[in-house]
């Protein structure tokens, strides 16, 4: 279990993300020792379960007896450094840190020596970024990505008055990745959780391909407006390493004066072209003539060849094309030892394990070559396939 996905569907926070890490393997007594090598008087960890429309989460709360002061980015380096923290802990978190600071000197127009940690400085948020750094390095997590982030419009008060939303220090950090409207007039995605997933997600997007091994929820303090669930969902697990383009372009066009005869040729022009797939489909059209769906999946790289090719070798007049995400197995080929020699297969790795399947080229060969059906060389190979498996 190497790789963590944040799915943000009601945006981020630092103490969400504290929660989804506890509720998805980190120990309560691990968050409690991280916390207390800062050394802050008065600090104290509430960690609770609770249900955010029927959903079981975990919510952390910062709780301190003394007043806290505003801090500069020295005075926040000094707790870090002098804090029993393992090294590669302690750098990201002052990663983190520099980059907040980074996002409230550019837009307050001053210096990062300058800036007064008030919000971010506080303790409830040094103990949520080294709390969350910790739980990704005792978790073991090498890989982080991030789903698209909610930006909602509104207004939040802090320190400066009134600013909008997306908080400006948040929409500085956010520079770069995914993000999408929301109609709510409420904080999402707090400076401390843009500042944490700028520093430790790699990639924005779709979930990318794993075998799913935990999932974690953390609640967040309030509760939405909409009534929808005030929740981060972390999912862990391992990696599946794929090879193939997981954004493909999707082109289509309907025929119904064309002459299907052609298609053999059509398809091997079009597999030619860099169609990674083909789909002929036949259909009754508007004017109750019999017709054919053409639909042909391909690399972004490859669209331009493709729609050539089919505004070429057929009577098409006009082609509907758009982008698509997909998720596809880790699969190899492989070589499996039969009665009738080595066969070509094909290696999938699925959820539910490894699984070899026959290549229907390989087996047509054989099948012409010994004169015997076809479904006999499929048996054998699945055979022999489970035998090597």
């Amino acid at each position: 279990m190497n790789t963590a996905y944040l799915d943000c569907f009601s945006g981020i926070s630092g103490d969400m993300l504290l929660g989804a890490l506890l509720d998805a393997g980190m120990p309560e007594a691990e968050l409690r020792k991280t916390i207390a090598a800062l050394n802050i008087p008065g600090c104290t960890v509430e960690i609770s379960r609770v249900k955010e429309n029927a959903l079981a989460a975990v919510r952390v709360q910062i709780k301190t007896t003394d007043r806290q002061p505003h801090r500069r980015l020295g005075d926040i380096e000094n707790i870090i450094t002098t804090a029993d923290l393992a090294p590669p802990v302690r750098q990201k978190v002052l990663e983190v840190f520099h980059c907040l600071a980074a996002a409230e000197a550019a837009v307050h127009g001053c210096t990062i020596e300058e800036v007064h940690f008030h919000e971010v400085g506080a303790v409830d948020a040094l103990a949520d970024i080294v709390g969350a750094v910790q739980g990704f390095h005792y978790l073991g997590l090498t890989a982080v990505s991030c789903s698209p982030l909610p930006m909602p419009r509104g207004w939040v008060s802090c320190e400066h008055g009134e600013l909008p939303l997306p908080a400006p220090a948040a929409c500085r950090l956010l520079q770069g990745k995914q993000v999408y409207g929301v109609d709510l007039e409420q904080e999402l995605v707090t400076p401390t959780g843009a500042a944490l997933i700028h520093v430790l997600a790699g990639s924005f997007g779709p979930m990318p391909p794993l075998c799913i091994e935990r999932i974690g929820y953390g609640a967040g303090t309030g509760k939405r407006r909409d009534g929808r669930p005030n929740l981060l969902r972390l999912i862990l697990g391992t990696a599946q390493q794929v090879d193939e383009a997981q954004q493909v372009e999707v082109i289509e066009t309907a025929l119904d004066d064309w002459n299907p005869e052609t298609w053999p040729h059509v398809a091997q022009q079009l597999f030619k072209g860099g169609a990674l797939d083909v789909l002929l489909i036949p259909g009754q059209m508007k004017k109750g003539r019999p017709g054919f769906l053409l639909k042909i999946i391909c690399e972004p790289v490859h669209a331009l060849t493709v729609k050539q090719v089919l505004l070429s070798e057929t009577t098409a007049i006009g082609l509907r094309f758009h982008t698509e995400q997909r998720m596809t197995l880790p699969r190899e080929i492989v070589t499996v030892r039969t009665g009738f020699g080595p066969v070509r297969a094909k290696k999938i790795i699925t959820p539910n394990g490894t699984v070899i399947t026959p290549e229907f080229e390989e087996c047509r060969r054989i099948a012409e070559k010994q004169k015997i059906p076809i479904r006999e060389v499929y048996n054998e190979v699945t055979r022999c396939a489970k035998t090597a498996l």
